[in-house]
């Protein structure tokens, strides 16, 4: 009994071409554009972001430093049970005088983070410091259950403890010593004693203030 075989273009025919055929444009069973068989290449692999396989350039830096000193749940009751969310506390701060404290909730950490640097940003305060980086004069301050004491010490660097020295340490200060005179451990509430504290520095020695004169107006008696 004779076999009939089949032809060649018959039997091949809706099968796509692998190592072993050759389909039209392809040598040794490699498509025309790629060596695996795949799409052409055309400029740059896949996410690089540009031609060639180069990333752009670009500055995503931000002159600011943040810190977080607490991140809590917290829970909101409503009428169906409780909501969770998260609450931050952000010191943000440019260590060349100027710092601030934010507070963010959201359900979302990295939004209560964000919320809470936004915040920071916009209650920053500048603070007076000397030639070496230190404060003028001793200064104290007290925020709600909170009392603290920033005094300068020349040599011994920041002595701090708690957020207060993240308060500090982004402010740029150096050479003092602080202490915590109340028995509270609310970061938050340490933090803005901190910055109160700060904000009460005056001038240090040999530095010209500017004080505003108010001038007097003359007004003409007539009779």
């Amino acid at each position: 009994m004779e076999l009939k075989t089949a032809n060649n273009s018959t039997a091949n025919r809706g099968k796509r071409p692998g190592p072993w055929t050759k389909g039209p444009g392809q040598r040794d069973g490699k498509t025309p554009g790629g060596s695996n068989g795949g799409a052409p290449n055309r400029g740059g692999s896949r996410g690089t972001g540009g031609p060639g396989g180069k990333r752009p350039h670009g500055k995503f830096s931000s002159e600011f430093s943040q810190k977080i000193i607490d991140i809590r749940r917290v829970a909101r009751v409503v009428a169906g049970g409780r909501r969770f969310s998260f609450s931050v506390v952000v010191v943000v701060g440019d260590k060349k005088g100027k710092v601030g404290v934010g507070i963010g909730k959201a359900g979302d950490t990295a939004l209560a983070i964000e919320k809470a640097v936004t915040s920071g940003k916009k209650n920053m305060v500048s603070i007076r410091r000397t030639k070496e980086g230190s404060i003028p004069h001793e200064t104290e301050a007290k925020y709600s259950s909170a009392r603290v004491v920033i005094m300068p010490a020349p040599g011994r660097g920041l002595v701090a403890g708690s957020s207060v020295r993240s308060v500090l340490d982004l402010a740029g200060v150096t050479n003092v010593t602080a202490k915590l005179r109340s028995g509270t451990k609310n970061k938050l509430n340490n933090a803005k004693a901190a910055i109160l504290a700060l904000s009460r520095l005056s001038a240090p020695r040999g530095e010209k203030v500017a004080v505003e004169e108010k001038k007097e107006e003359v007004v003409p008696v007539t009779e």
